[in-house]
């Protein structure tokens, strides 16, 4: 019996080796046919399309130059104010042209039902061609073409400069959406940390809770905080893709356009004092030289208006011919076929019920409100200027305060995650410390980003075209 049971276990073995060998090869075989099928896939499919695999090219990346350069570019408004330049130059030299003499010329035929007769003798002819050419030459209007023509080159001016104003424009905007997306990405980048530390945190908790070291409520608090921080990335990431959005849209790029930028981490502190801020602002402002043509133009207005005041007086030349038929050569009956004059011609409606007074009332309020204006844009200068100044010495000041507290924040949660885990501290410890850590991170971006936006708007207060 001990023979049998000895052989049955060689047996057995014997027949188990068999099966694990028989196994290994149908595994060997099995992995041999997939292989191949998998190689032949991927081959057709590389056939079929040979474009897929091509290697993307990266976005294009950023800087501020590049960035303000593609929207002074793109920009529609900035094409609108030169196309203005374009029509106030070409309202200019239409002006001009009215100091010139004007040529006309006119070719007239008549016909007369009956001949014209003297008694029994044809004195005219029922057919008559004339031609007459004219040439007016403007003496004297009262100084009106005068104040025409420098209405119309103070408008050029205006125009030019609300071109430059425009591009100061766009500059600003372009930097305030540059730091703002920069400022998206950032706080982006914390509320991911802040999930991926929670959720850590969370975990420990777990197997804390399971092993019976914390309390149900450790766990529960992690768990609340992480919906809470998930909540709070959903929301980083839709303004991050409304920054982008509104990025694109100012360089007038596709609006989903992927964006790259390159991050401006130094900043420059702004050294001058608020009286120097209010100096470059009233030397510098477009705003103010545009009110100063709006008044030169409103006092030419009022020039203008007293035209009326004064007869005009014009020099015309004429020479004609005049016969019967199209030729106008002469033929029977006409008498004087061709001939010139020359003529002064004064004119001056010396009555006119008070109209040209009233006019002139009109444009001097025109005038004094323009004073005014320009007093008015001083003053809104002035607010504005002091307005960036002051924001820019809080981001300033903000900077400096939040980056020594980064570092303060981060050992205080390394402190309390090492204190968690040997049960000294509790988990609303390691909660309240990545609550702090995170809020000091964030407002320190907030600060370095609002900083550089508060110093574009100080410049463009200041009306200077600072790259920075």
């Amino acid at each position: 019996m001990k023979v049998n049971k000895h052989h049955h276990k060689n047996h057995k073995i014997n027949t188990n080796a068999k099966q694990l060998s028989s196994g290994i090869w149908l595994y060997i075989l099995r992995m041999k046919i997939y292989t191949l099928f998998l190689s032949i896939f991927i081959f057709i499919h590389f056939l079929g399309s040979p474009f897929s695999y091509a290697v993307e090219e990266p976005a294009e990346t950023f800087t501020l130059k590049h960035a303000v350069e593609m929207a002074l570019k793109a920009n529609i408004a900035l094409k609108i104010s030169k196309e203005e330049a374009n029509t106030a130059l070409a309202a200019e030299k239409k002006q001009k042209t009215n100091f010139f003499p004007t040529f006309n010329a006119t070719y007239q035929y008549e016909y007369i039902d009956e001949e014209a007769t003297m008694g029994t003798i044809v004195t005219g002819s029922q057919d008559e061609y004339t031609f007459i050419s004219k040439v007016t030459q403007p003496i004297f209007t009262g100084f009106s073409l005068l104040n025409q023509y420098k209405i119309a080159k103070l408008g050029l001016d205006a125009a030019k400069i609300n071109e430059k104003l425009k591009r100061l424009e766009i500059i600003f905007e372009a930097k305030k959406m540059f730091f703002s997306l920069l400022k998206a990405q950032k706080l982006l980048k914390i509320s991911q940390d802040t999930v991926t530390q929670i959720t850590a945190q969370k975990e420990v908790a777990k197997n804390f809770y399971e092993v019976g070291m914390t309390p149900l409520n450790d766990l529960l608090q992690a768990k609340v905080e992480l919906a809470n921080s998930k909540q709070e990335l959903i929301s980083a990431q839709n303004n991050l893709e409304i920054a982008k959005s509104n990025f694109n849209i100012l360089l007038r790029r596709p609006i989903n356009e992927a964006v790259n930028l390159e991050d401006v981490l130094n900043y420059t502190p702004f050294e001058h004092d608020i009286d120097y801020c209010f100096e470059m602002a009233e030397k510098n402002r477009l705003e103010l030289k545009i009110a100063d043509l709006e008044i030169e133009i409103a006092e030419k207005e009022v020039r203008l208006a007293q035209k009326d005041y004064y007869p005009s007086i014009n020099l015309e030349g004429s020479y004609f011919k005049r016969g019967t038929e199209w030729d106008v050569n002469g033929g029977d009956y006409i008498y004087d076929p061709e001939g010139w004059t020359i003529a002064a011609i004064a004119s001056w409606d010396f009555w006119e019920w008070g109209r040209s007074t009233y006019g002139v009332k009109e444009k001097q309020s025109r005038l004094s409100q323009a004073h005014y204006q320009k007093t008015e844009t001083l003053d809104n200068i002035r607010i504005g200027v002091k307005q960036a100044y002051l924001n820019t010495l809080e981001s300033e000041k903000n900077i400096a305060t939040v980056k020594e507290a980064i570092e303060q924040a981060k050992e205080n949660f390394r402190i309390n995650k090492e204190r968690y885990k040997e049960q000294i501290a509790t988990s609303t410890d390691v909660l309240d410390a990545q609550t702090l850590l995170s809020r000091t991170t964030t407002n320190y971006y907030k600060a370095l980003y609002d900083f550089k936006i508060a110093k574009a708007s100080l410049y463009k207060a200041m009306g200077q075209e600072v790259m920075e």
